[in-house]
């Protein structure tokens, strides 16, 4: 008898030890005491669900905590309820229903981080960086990041109206979008421009995106590339995982491409390449604001290998790796848990405080900031931190005037095209053997571009000589590039859209001045 109670004594200093060594481990990974915590917030609900006045909705509150806790650590951790989490990987899997954009929440505003290539917002000319006030007249100011899918989804015809707010512009932009089916392919077109150049037009990392992209390398190699443009631009990211090996194409292998560091060791991690066919290519990559995640990635490890070089304007600056953690009702959280690294040492993360993103001019971001730190690339040159990754060549674009603002958001430029390819649809299939013959001789004249005048003074949109001007180039280009689509799909459009484009004919321009830097091997 006395042996077993003795067994029992032991049994439970075994398990109080066992306990007061959790509780220690407990403490020693996390800033507060958990389980008080946990017991003040059971009791605040308890007494709420006793007490208040009015019946409540325990899981409603409990879920309303969980955002404001995750809101409050910074831009990218967030709760997924069970309905959402359904639809998680929907985005870089098969297709949608929707109005296409990237999205996300910044500073309680609905932001567009890229339009999807294509689709109907990308058509009426909605912009990475435009901010969704409203959605069919109602404020969509603090609109939850689970329910922005709920308003601009839908099935295809469908109409939703948004307001936006647009950086330059004096007055809020009202788009009416018809929704569609949204592919989400990621190489939108590849194509040989001109002699030996190849352009690759990638916009998200998505599952197939490798795949998609040495195909297209394949292609291109075949038809005599022998130096590449990769555009990035408006490209959001995806998965880490084809950044990695899409960035491993063109990095010799063994070095690293991208690393990870958090507070726990456990979520430091390394990529080093893998090796690949084009590990000597000239290359140049072309990025913007709406190039995010995993697009920084691939410039940034080009950049501090001296791979390549960087036109277009500073990217977006995510860097923040979350992880998901499944919760027993069907939903989940991301929380972040480490910070991505380029090989230099630079923080792809832009500033943020309490949650929300800092307000940095756009101008700022584009300009050789002195008091932004410095690194070094593998081969001594100066490269930017701070955020995002600042190309070698800054080539910022204009900002449309109104009047053009106008057509592009009423689709009038697009509909002027498809009433006119009704009649001249054979003479131009008749006239141009290729897309490329058409982008280098088929002209615009002074009597389509009336007729689109004319058009648009019809539905209302009054004429602006001085804007007009201004846009000139640009309206053309978006005639052409419309009729190119019509008869050649993707290809021929951004053969034609690339032409009259200033960063990528900075590219071109690059191949030529900075030849030496570009044909050495790395």
């Amino acid at each position: 008898m006395n042996k077993k109670k003795y067994l029992y004594l032991i049994t439970f200093l075994v398990l109080a030890i066992g306990i007061i060594i959790g509780m220690k481990i407990q403490d020693a990974i996390s800033d507060d005491k958990i389980g008080e915590q946990v017991k003040k917030y059971a009791e605040v609900l308890s007494l709420v669900s006793q007490y208040y006045v009015d019946t409540v909705d325990s899981q409603k509150l409990t879920e309303v905590a969980i955002n404001s806790l995750l809101q409050e650590l910074d831009p990218h951790s967030v709760y997924i309820d069970p309905e959402q989490l359904k639809r998680v990987n929907e985005d870089f899997q098969g297709s949608f229903e929707g109005i296409g954009i990237e999205f996300d929440i910044i500073n309680d505003t609905l932001t567009v981080i890229t339009p999807i290539s294509g689709g109907p917002s990308d058509k009426l000319g909605i912009l990475a960086g435009d901010k969704i006030v409203k959605i069919d007249g109602v404020s969509a100011i603090k609109i939850s990041r689970e329910d922005v899918p709920k308003k601009l989804r839908g099935k295809k015809g469908t109409k939703v109206t948004v307001t936006i707010i647009r950086a330059g512009m004096t007055e809020p932009l009202e788009f009416v979008i018809t929704r569609d089916k949204i592919p989400l392919y990621s190489v939108d077109a590849s194509f040989m421009y001109e002699d030996d150049i190849g352009y690759i037009k990638v916009s998200r990392f998505s599952a197939t995106t490798y795949k998609e992209f040495t195909d297209a390398l394949s292609k291109l190699k075949s038809q005599g590339m022998g130096k590449l443009i990769l555009d990035l631009r408006g490209n959001p990211g995806g998965y880490l995982e084809q950044a990695f090996k899409v960035a491993s194409e063109f990095i010799p292998a063994g070095r690293k491409i991208v690393y990870t560091q958090g507070r726990l060791s456990m979520f430091n991690d390394v990529y080093n390449s893998s090796g690949g066919k084009y590990t000597d290519i000239p290359l140049i990559i072309l990025v913007n604001g709406g190039s995010a995640s995993a697009s920084e990635i691939v410039s940034g490890a080009i950049q501090d290998w001296d791979r390549g070089l960087i036109v277009g304007e500073t990217t977006f600056g995510k860097g923040l790796v979350q992880r998901q953690f499944d919760i027993f009702d069907g939903s989940a959280v991301r929380i972040t848990t480490s910070k991505y690294y380029t090989p230099s040492g630079r923080l792809i993360q832009k500033p943020y405080e309490h949650g929300k993103y800092k307000n940095i001019d756009d101008e700022a971001k584009n300009v050789a900031d002195t008091t932004r730190p410095q690194y070094k690339t593998a081969g001594g040159r100066i490269v930017l931190g701070g955020g995002g990754i600042t190309p070698d060549y800054i080539v910022k674009l204009d900002t449309l005037s109104e009047y053009t603002v106008s057509l592009r958001r009423l689709n009038l430029i697009y509909e002027y095209t498809e009433n006119y390819m009704k009649s001249m649809r054979k003479s131009i299939e008749n006239t141009y053997k290729d897309y490329n013959s058409f982008r280098k001789d088929f002209i615009v004249s002074d009597a389509m571009l009336k007729d689109l005048i004319s058009f648009a003074e019809s539905r209302n949109v009054k004429f602006n000589q001085e804007q007009f001007e201004r846009d000139k180039k640009f309206i053309i280009t978006s005639i052409k590039f419309q009729i190119a689509r019509d008869i050649w799909g993707n290809e021929g459009a951004y053969a034609v859209f690339v032409s009259d484009d200033e960063q990528f004919l900075k590219a071109l321009e690059l191949f030529v001045t900075e030849k030496d830097f570009l044909n050495r091997l790395k």
